[in-house]
């Protein structure tokens, strides 16, 4: 990893959980206090997307994890796993550079992620936005 952060096994095995237990709907990642560790922050079976996306911090980077379930016309209910990358604007500096160096590491480790969405506003990371770009990527077969 470039900036050296480890993935904790805890990561890895909640994903799994999400993925195929289908049981969590979503997974928030984060650092470490000392920045040297990727651990869960949140796990949820919650489907309300809304209060998802309230549980990322405004001043404060994050990843997640979300399983998007939708309906595609003449192929019934469907889900896809989408990884996001949360950096607003308002973040410190050197907090979004240990994110953004980091993040490859963490995203490498999950397979069978469908979509993935980098954030710095909540209309970026919106359901709207997500849901759009999952259908366009079904569409291309990404």
């Amino acid at each position: 990893m470039a900036s050296g952060v480890q993935v904790t096994d805890d990561c890895l095995r909640t994903f799994q959980n999400l993925k195929l237990g289908k049981k969590l709907k979503y997974i928030i990642f984060n650092l470490n206090k000392e920045l040297t560790e990727i651990v869960v922050e949140k796990s949820s079976e919650d489907s309300d997307y809304e209060k998802f996306i309230e549980e990322l911090p405004t001043d404060g980077c994050r990843w997640a994890v979300y399983d998007f379930s939708f309906e595609k016309e003449g192929e019934g209910r469907r889900n896809k796993l989408c990884f996001i990358s949360w950096a607003p604007d308002t973040a410190r500096v050197k907090t979004k550079m240990v994110f953004a160096s980091s993040r490859d590491g963490l995203r490498r480790k999950l397979d069978g992620i469908a979509l993935e969405i980098q954030g710095t506003d909540l209309e970026e990371v919106s359901h709207k936005t997500g849901l759009s770009a999952l259908l366009d990527c079904i569409v291309v077969v990404c």
